[in-house]
C-alpha cells in the first residue's frame, strides 16, 4: 500500500476517534443539562442542593473533556500528510526496531492492512524523542536502543 494512503488511513481512523469523543461528551453535557433542569423543578432542601452541586461539578468535567478534544481536533487539523520529509514531525510515518509510529495525536495501536501503528502526540516522550529523527539514527527509550529503519 502506497505510504500515503496509510498516513490517510491513519488520520482518518484519528478523527474517527475524537469524533466518537466528541459525541459521547456532547451527549453527557446534554444528559447534565436534562438533570439540572428537572433537579430545578424539584425542591427537597439539602438534598436537592446536593444533587445540584453533583450535577455542576459534572457539567465542568465534562466541559474540560470538551477542551481538551477540541486541541486535538485544532492538531488534526493542522497534520499535513501530503508531503513527506526525511525528518520525524507531526504527521509522519516512523518505523522503527521497536514498532511504527503516526506523529499525530495519542489514542494508541491502529492497525492499516494488519500492520499496526501507535498514533502518538509530538509531546509524549518518545514522540519527543521522534521528532527531527531520520533514518539510521538511534535513540533509548525505556532502557531499550531503538533505530530508525524509515520515515516517510
Amino acid at each position: 500500500m502506497n505510504p500515503m494512503d496509510i498516513k490517510q488511513k491513519l488520520l482518518d481512523q484519528c478523527q474517527y476517534n475524537i469524533d466518537q469523543r466528541l459525541q459521547r461528551i456532547q451527549q453527557t453535557i446534554t444528559d447534565i443539562q436534562e438533570s439540572l433542569s428537572s433537579e430545578t423543578k424539584s425542591s427537597a432542601g439539602d438534598k436537592h442542593e446536593t444533587g445540584r452541586a453533583m450535577l455542576q461539578l459534572e457539567r465542568e468535567k465534562a466541559g474540560q473533556q470538551l477542551a481538551e478534544v477540541q486541541k486535538l481536533q485544532e492538531i488534526l487539523v493542522k497534520i499535513d500528510i501530503s508531503t513527506s520529509s526525511d525528518n520525524a514531525r507531526l504527521g509522519s510515518l516512523v518505523f522503527t526496531t521497536q514498532g511504527n509510529y503516526f506523529l499525530s495525536i495519542s489514542i494508541g495501536e491502529l492497525s492499516i492492512d494488519n500492520t499496526s501503528f501507535f498514533a502518538i502526540a509530538a509531546n509524549t516522550p518518545i514522540g519527543k524523542l521522534l521528532l527531527g529523527k531520520t533514518i539510521g539514527d538511534t535513540f533509548s527509550f525505556n532502557g531499550k536502543e531503538i533505530s530508525i529503519k524509515r520515515v516517510i
